[in-house]
């Protein structure tokens, strides 16, 4: 039998590049073992060889529902039951909708909407306790165009995300679901996903590195959030989105599709939407290194929300700045650590690499 004493064990669906790589990275310094999901093989296998049997991969594409299940209870049969599972697969295309045929618009819902349902629903067919956490963005809020079916997708998580919510509540299970919606980060997704533009894409600014995104994340799980907002223009958003939703649209009308463009000739590349792009490597960064901010705000959107509502647009920036924080190590209010332990034991996200859980929070 495999040895499970030493390590609390994490899963991140689609973590072999992008958000889920940077993930990956924090999570495996941190003291956990990561199991990893994702298509390419060439990148899990570099994986294996950067990080050796800290890790635990499997070629599985997320819209395929038992392909996911099976993953898991593996992962948990190999490698040790989770604590923490999250959904972080995606694919896109950056084209006019009506570009877009039935098979392209399925294939980015399968993976990016149904492949966060298949990994919550796998997750929690083998998770006694822990954190689901589901990567979210900013256009589930203010959706952009000539990315219709990434934005539905979005859309559909939260909903999703909430109603599920809500039924662990109403079973009093003790694991914690979150949403994270990022900003725009520079992730390899801008040089791999279909492109009918007439320029390359580019993440519209501003634009944050992916470690500010996975930082968002770990945040949501050290402190039990139901909703993380990252970045400024999160704030912005959604501020504008419930304010003067007509006036964001014009205003998308205008300048949506201009800022998406990064004045680059369009490469004559395979995209990742049928297959993974097995010639590009495992990373976190994409191309735009340049113009990617290293820090970022990270906000409870509870909070975010009730000062909108009582304070209006100026209090939400202001209490975003207040009580949001530029990221760096994550850490527990002693409430959430609290409330934490009765799903965990003690605090051991937080712990040292050779921190050992005590006997009765083993399996």
């Amino acid at each position: 039998m495999p040895d499970r004493t030493h390590s609390p064990v994490a899963v991140v669906a689609g973590g072999s590049a992008g958000v889920g790589r940077a993930c990956v990275e924090m999570l495996l310094t941190r003291g956990l073992k990561v199991a990893v999901l994702a298509r390419g093989q060439g990148r899990l296998d570099e994986m294996h060889q950067e990080f050796g049997d800290r890790v635990w991969t499997r070629s599985v594409d997320v819209s395929d529902a038992l392909a996911v299940n099976k993953a898991a209870h593996d992962i948990a049969e190999d490698f040790g039951t989770p604590e923490i599972w999250i959904n972080s697969a995606m694919l896109t295309s950056f084209s006019p909708f009506e570009q877009v045929d039935d098979e392209e618009f399925r294939r980015i819902t399968d993976t990016t909407y149904l492949g966060t349902v298949n990994g919550c629903r796998a997750a929690l067919s083998i998770m006694a306790r822990g954190n689901i956490v589901n990567v979210g963005s900013g256009l589930a809020y203010a959706s952009v165009p000539f990315q219709a079916a990434y934005c539905g997708a979005k859309h559909a998580i939260e909903g999703f995300t909430q109603a599920l919510r809500i039924e662990l509540a109403r079973a009093e299970r003790p694991i914690t679901l979150s949403m994270v919606q990022l900003p725009a980060v520079n992730t390899p997704q801008f040089d791999w996903a279909r492109n009918r533009m007439d320029q390359k894409p580019q993440p519209a600014p501003p634009v944050f590195a992916p470690e500010v995104a996975a930082k968002g994340i770990l945040h949501a799980i050290d402190t039990d959030a139901r909703e993380v907002l990252v970045g400024r223009s999160m704030l912005q958003l959604i501020a504008g989105n419930m304010v003067l939703p007509d006036l964001m649209e014009k205003q998308l009308a205008k300048i949506g599709v201009h800022v998406q463009k990064s004045k680059r000739s369009p490469e004559i590349l395979e995209d990742n939407l049928d297959e993974p792009l097995e010639s590009y490597p495992s990373k976190a960064e994409g191309s735009y290194g340049h113009i990617a901010e290293t820090s970022g705000l990270v906000v409870d959107g509870d909070m975010a929300r009730k000062a909108l509502a009582f304070g209006g647009g100026a209090a939400l920036l202001a209490i975003g700045v207040l009580l949001g924080r530029v990221t760096g190590p994550s850490g527990d209010t002693p409430a959430r650590a609290s409330s934490r332990r009765t799903k965990r034991g003690p605090n051991w996200m937080d712990a040292p690499p050779d921190y050992q859980r005590p006997a009765e929070y083993r399996r």
